[in-house]
């Protein structure tokens, strides 16, 4: 009997994509409007989102999933993350509008097909490569480079992209001898000391009520979104699942106009769309491999 459940799957994913635009207004609000670095945005973030998945971990049995023969990879997969995360956190409090930096997050895909053809030197293909290109193509729509306004803060979310896709491929590459669990756990354990380190020396605790209450509503909406991802993919396919991820482009469009007015030009919409028809393409080519 198949176990896969599409409305549940797609209903998980909405979620997590609902969540992380929940984190991403709540994580910019608090570094426009109260003036808290983005390194301890990321950091009590994290922190409250690992004490939120807590009891979860516990489920996987968190000693047999420590259990691993690729510890330095494992830190160094981490370490890939967190500047990821620290990019992108410092792409909100510059900030970058959010409707330029979600959309630009979206070309981690087209990064990571990039990594797995130059580093795990598998076969890619002239289709693929294209549509990497194509979709890049997109992403320079959006930034406008050649615009006298342009700003190199918009880059952020280009190098967190980047990054995560770094992440990606190593994920990948630990997949075949390490378990899910074991990925998850070693993230979740790692990550806040990582941002501890990076947040020290420019740390001031944030100060007032108001604040304290998004930053702790941020870690909540960010162990859901981990915790709806994994859901999704528990019971429903991987390659129908996957498009329902770009929802997070709309949902993100309208907190930002919501919180903060942002209205997006009608250029994102173009290179987005290319963004996304790139990596769908991407995506259905290596289903049907």
């Amino acid at each position: 009997m198949s176990s896969h459940s599409p409305i549940q799957g797609a209903s998980w994913m909405l979620t997590a994509g609902l969540s992380f635009a929940i984190v991403n207004s709540f994580a910019q609000y608090a570094s426009i409007n109260y003036g808290v670095a983005s390194t301890t945005v990321a950091l009590i973030q994290y922190a409250v989102a690992f004490v939120v998945i807590l009891p979860y971990l516990s489920t996987l049995g968190i000693k047999n999933s420590l259990r691993t023969n690729h510890l330095f990879q494992h830190l160094f997969r981490v370490f890939l993350a967190v500047v990821g995360v620290q990019l992108w956190m410092w792409a909100l409090a510059y900030p970058v509008p959010i409707w330029q930096g979600i959309a630009l997050l979206m070309t981690s895909p087209l990064f990571a097909t990039l990594g797995s053809g130059l580093l795990l030197k598998e076969n890619v293909g002239a289709a693929r490569w294209i549509a990497t290109l194509t979709g890049f193509g997109g992403a320079m729509i959006i930034l406008e480079p050649w615009a006298e306004d342009f700003s190199w803060a918009t880059l952020l979310p280009v190098g967190a992209a980047f990054f995560w896709a770094c992440y990606s491929l190593m994920v990948k590459k630990l997949s075949s001898e390490d378990s899910p669990s074991t990925m998850i756990v070693y993230f979740l354990v790692l990550i806040t000391p990582f941002n501890m380190f990076l947040a020290a020396p420019a740390w001031e605790t944030p100060h007032g009520t108001n604040v304290w209450i998004l930053l702790v509503l941020a870690g909540c909406a960010t162990a859901i979104a981990q915790w709806a991802i994994v859901k999704a993919y528990a019971v429903a396919d991987a390659s129908f699942v996957q498009p329902f991820d770009h929802a997070k482009l709309p949902m993100n469009v309208f907190l930002g106009w919501l919180v903060f007015g942002w209205v997006p030009p009608g250029r994102l919409w173009l290179g987005a769309a290319i963004i996304v028809a790139s990596v769908a393409f991407i995506t259905q080519w290596e289903r049907k491999k």
